[in-house]
């Protein structure tokens, strides 16, 4: 008997509305697992990265070095990338200055603090858009699954009901299988809301700690930038290095499409 009633009996079994609801729970349990996987990796990989550029950044001894590491590495994480759109508009800014460009686009206008701190919440606003990537999938799965599942619940109970008015008694093994299905409905609900709705508190968590440090970068940046900005921009450190961010980023978009966010930076 417990062979008989086991989940191959009930796939044998399942009429097309059971066979329905398993196939979206699969389809859900498939994409977590998926997101689970690739953004956990990422966050892994980002955050070794991460820790790496700030060290390297804090022991620098002039922005010009820091600039050398992004040369040779990329903007391959938020820090760096929002660093990378401080010296796009620093070198947009000294352009200005000496006459080159009027300014006369709407990304241009403003005083060069303004623009320079639109720059970065622009580079900040990317990082939250990518960080955020699958959440809203995995908060879905996570609310909707178990009401799915309890659908299942439901339509098994409702043949046990019919198997009971069919028989005229609510013998055990007229209503076993249909309250098996039932059960089995409510575990598959279950199993596949769980595992997603820890992901998304994790790497919420993950993502609010990330933005928190990044904010709180963007300020240093914001400060040593600014320095530059009121400066002359041939004299300026962060002009000097700004130049060669960008010779940088031209030569790396004729291997890689450049962004379309922002004209000048490359797409990480």
């Amino acid at each position: 008997m417990v062979e008989q009633l086991g989940f191959a009996h009930f796939l044998a079994n399942a009429d097309a509305v059971a066979r329905a609801i398993l196939a979206v729970m699969l389809a859900a349990s498939i994409g977590s697992w998926y997101l689970i996987l690739v953004k956990g990796a990422r966050v892994l990989r980002m955050r070794s990265r991460s820790a790496r550029f700030l060290s390297a950044f804090w022991d620098a001894r002039n922005l010009e070095e820091v600039a050398g590491r992004i040369r040779e590495s990329g903007t391959t994480e938020p820090f760096s990338h929002l660093l990378h759109h401080g010296f796009t508009a620093i070198e947009q800014i000294g352009r200005m200055k000496q006459g080159n460009e009027a300014g006369a686009r709407l990304i241009d206008s403003g005083a060069p603090d303004e623009m320079l701190t639109r720059a970065l919440k622009r580079s900040i606003e990317e990082d939250k858009t990518e960080l955020e990537f699958g959440q809203t999938f995995l908060a879905t799965v996570a609310s909707a699954a178990p009401f799915v599942g309890l659908l299942g619940t439901v339509w098994g109970i409702y043949h046990a009901l019919i198997a009971v008015g069919a028989s005229g008694q609510a013998s055990l093994d007229k209503v076993a299988g249909p309250v098996g299905e039932a059960l089995i409905m409510t575990g598959i609900g279950l199993a596949v809301a769980i595992p997603a709705a820890i992901a998304y508190n994790a790497f919420a968590r993950a993502n609010r700690n990330t933005l928190a440090k990044l904010n709180s970068f963007a300020y240093d940046v914001h400060t040593f930038l600014a320095t530059g900005v009121k400066s002359s921009p041939m004299r300026s450190d962060a002009r000097i290095t700004s130049e060669r961010v960008i010779a940088l980023a031209q030569t790396l978009g004729s291997a890689e499409p450049s962004s379309a966010a922002h004209p000048g930076l490359a797409v990480r």
